[in-house]
């Protein structure tokens, strides 16, 4: 069997509180972490459930690194790392020398967590929050390409022909001509926005059962190629209409193919 994969296919100051001086008592946060890979996303989503249900409240203060450490079983990096991204998500803050505390105001900034990304629909969600940011990308492409962003997304695509013919897999090549794309905006949150979504894009897999559907897999890389010309020649050309155009319609097929297969699945 193969696998179909493409791109297509992110002050008030605390008050104190003993709440969880005895090591997060009680708490899912503090109980030991047994998962070999991922201890540091495993803490972070534990703590963040805690502070989120209300069971560590706004104020306050988490069990120190040592009284964690001890709880959970991971190591001070673990543990620090994952302090560092409840602070860079709003939930946590920290005081030197006295400790880490859940945020006054623990309004969650805009993400996506990969791991609840169970269903095809939930899929399909992602993909047309691309529709609406990755159309008005291509758009502003047309108008800003510079020399170096056009030949950026020829060479993007060219990877993908050299990798086409050679294995059942383009990932990294389609999410670098996409890349590309919103680079050429001149707009580096666009960038920033598709780094962000990364790897929550990439379809997981279809398994491919028999020669007729291996030959239906090849025809399809090389529509999805196709579609990756049409951008390139409308964003070269310098016509916004035409990019946001062929966009959409890039995108709008992937959306369509993800929901006949939701359908046959019986997730509609």
């Amino acid at each position: 069997m193969s696998a179909i994969i493409s791109y297509d296919d992110m002050t008030r100051e605390p008050r104190m509180s003993n709440s969880t001086h005895k090591a997060g008592a009680g708490l899912a946060s503090f109980q030991p972490l047994t998962a070999p890979r991922r201890l540091g996303h495993e803490l972070v989503e534990r703590i963040t459930a805690d502070i989120v249900s209300g069971k560590l409240p706004p104020g306050a203060r988490l069990p120190t690194e040592q009284e964690i450490i001890a709880s959970t079983g991971v190591s001070r990096t673990v543990v620090r790392e994952a302090v560092a991204a409840l602070r860079a998500q709003g939930l946590v803050v920290t005081r030197q020398g006295v400790g880490a505390f859940v945020a006054e105001d623990t309004r969650r900034p805009f993400q996506i967590d990969e791991d609840k990304l169970r269903s095809i629909q939930e899929l399909l969600q992602v993909i047309e929050l691309r529709i609406g940011v990755e159309v008005e990308a291509a758009g502003l492409a047309a108008e800003r390409a510079s020399e170096a962003d056009h030949r950026a997304i020829i060479e993007a695509c060219a990877a993908i022909d050299q990798v086409m013919s050679r294995s059942d897999s383009f990932v990294e090549e389609d999410f670098a001509f996409h890349r590309a794309v919103v680079a050429a905006t001149g707009n580096p949150q666009f960038v920033n926005f598709l780094q962000y979504l990364g790897g929550l894009l990439v379809p997981r897999q279809l398994q491919l059962k028999s020669p007729h559907e291996i030959e239906a897999k090849r025809a399809y890389f090389a529509k999805v190629q196709r579609e990756h010309y049409d951008i390139r020649d409308a964003i070269r050309a310098g016509t916004a209409s035409s990019a946001r155009a062929a966009m959409r319609r890039h995108l709008e097929n992937s959306r369509k193919k993800y929901q006949k297969l939701a359908t046959e699945l019986g997730e509609d």
